[in-house]
């Protein structure tokens, strides 16, 4: 087979029609996968910064959260600091004054009493006897006084910074004080306590000997 190179400048020298349309559309579509591929990718980036945003919120929420948790518990660690140590009560003591009661006022004798049965007279006669003797070991042993001046029943006025184991608010206690209300009672507290000397191997338990006639 021969070739007639004498023509040769009549063969096409560059890309005809066909491959430069097949160029320009396979290089449109690379543009148009780049250009959903790169939105895809920004969509994709920006929910990741979302994801992120987010997680840094819910940590400043737990952040919070434990802050305010810790200064709960510290708040119940300095209260129970604050509250003072309980205060043991003596059992001499109190049982020597429900002898004392007993011995001048029969108190004892008329608590451990069944009233079902007495009429209304009969135990006004007893507690006029109980009356009367509690009230000798009462003064007899014990100074009181009241904790309010006022008359009962009067305005009085309850200042800031009152102490609240020698005033007790009732009724519709609201804001702060200084409050104003009635006197219900005045209350009151022992200013000086003389109770006798026991005798060295005193059973204080022992609030009234049993008693046999002969």
């Amino acid at each position: 087979m021969n070739f007639d190179l004498t023509n040769i400048s009549e063969l096409p020298t560059g890309p005809d029609a066909a491959h430069i349309a097949l160029f320009a559309i396979t290089l449109i579509l690379l543009l148009i996968t780049l250009v959903r591929g790169g939105k895809k990718t920004i969509e994709i980036e920006k929910i990741v910064e979302k994801e992120v945003e987010v997680k840094v919120e819910v940590e400043k929420i737990v952040e919070v959260i434990k802050h305010v948790e810790i200064e709960k518990i510290v708040e119940v660690e300095k209260i129970v600091e604050i509250k003072a140590p309980l205060q043991e009560a003596s059992p001499a003591a109190a049982c020597q004054l429900l002898s004392l009661l007993q011995s001048e006022a029969r108190f004892v004798d008329f608590i451990q009493e069944d009233l079902t049965g007495a009429t209304d007279e009969q135990i006004g006669a007893a507690a006029r006897i109980i009356h009367t003797g509690s009230k000798k070991v009462i003064n007899e042993y014990f100074s009181l006084t009241p904790i309010r001046s006022e008359e009962e029943e009067s305005q009085v006025t309850v200042a800031e910074g009152f102490n609240p184991s020698e005033v007790k608010l009732i009724g519709n206690v609201l804001g702060s004080a200084p409050y104003r209300g009635i006197l219900v009672h005045a209350g009151w507290k022992i200013s000086s306590v003389n109770l006798p000397k026991l005798a060295q191997g005193h059973n204080t338990n022992i609030l009234a000997a049993a008693e046999v006639e002969l």
